[in-house]
């Protein structure tokens, strides 16, 4: 004690050994360490043997934007507007005690011409008695008739394979899913309903249009 109190004085302290701190290392051998090489090497194989190599014969083919697109406005619309009815609204212009010729008259301030699709008629028609005031509208003879080709008459996706392939409709819907899956096509304006009148969106000619 004294040989270390005098080591101390002179400045040369000897530090001992703390084995608490010494790494702890796992044997090369270990079967842990086998079986996480094992997971890794699986994983490798997996990721390259997804990765398929594309043929150089192969074309991508790539929608191109038309040319009258500026944003998501369509410039190309103009008078008579072509708009396609949905089912549920014919049901809320009824609701609301609007006719759906002069109140898209209103709101464009300009000829409209609708249309009625021959799956909106048949939904109309299988929903019964309860909607015949909306299927007599829906038979307006000043509303022209779009014929369909597919099975059904689910009026959805027919709309909106109809407006991927044309440009030049306006839809007419209160339905929130089918207004999401318009609003992916740009330049497609939709006609709603609002303070008991037809507004649209994405469309800024609609002078008649009441402002949010």
């Amino acid at each position: 004690s004294s040989q270390r109190a005098r080591e101390v004085r002179m400045g040369k302290a000897k530090k001992t050994r703390k084995f608490a701190e010494v790494k702890r290392l796992l044997n090369p051998n270990d079967e842990r360490l086998k079986v996480k090489t094992a997971q890794q090497e699986h994983l490798l194989k997996g990721k390259k043997g997804g990765q398929k190599k594309a043929p150089e014969d192969e074309t991508k083919q790539v929608d191109v934007a038309p040319s009258s697109l500026f944003f998501s406005y369509n410039k190309q619309l103009g008078p008579p507007y072509h708009i396609i009815l949905d089912t549920n609204f014919i049901n809320f212009s009824i609701q609301n005690k609007l006719d759906p010729m002069k109140a898209s008259m209103d709101c464009l301030y300009a000829k409209c011409t609708l249309y009625i699709t021959d799956c909106v008629m048949g939904e109309l028609e299988k929903l019964g008695t309860k909607y015949r005031v909306a299927l007599r509208i829906a038979k307006d003879p000043r509303f022209e008739r779009l014929p369909c080709t597919h099975k059904g008459i689910y009026a959805d996706d027919c709309i909106c394979e109809r407006i991927s392939q044309a440009r030049c409709y306006i839809v007419a819907t209160c339905d929130r899913d089918l207004k999401r899956r318009i609003r992916k096509v740009p330049g497609v304006p939709i006609m709603y309903i609002t303070q008991r009148k037809y507004s649209i969106e994405r469309m800024p000619e609609a002078f008649g249009a009441p402002r949010q």
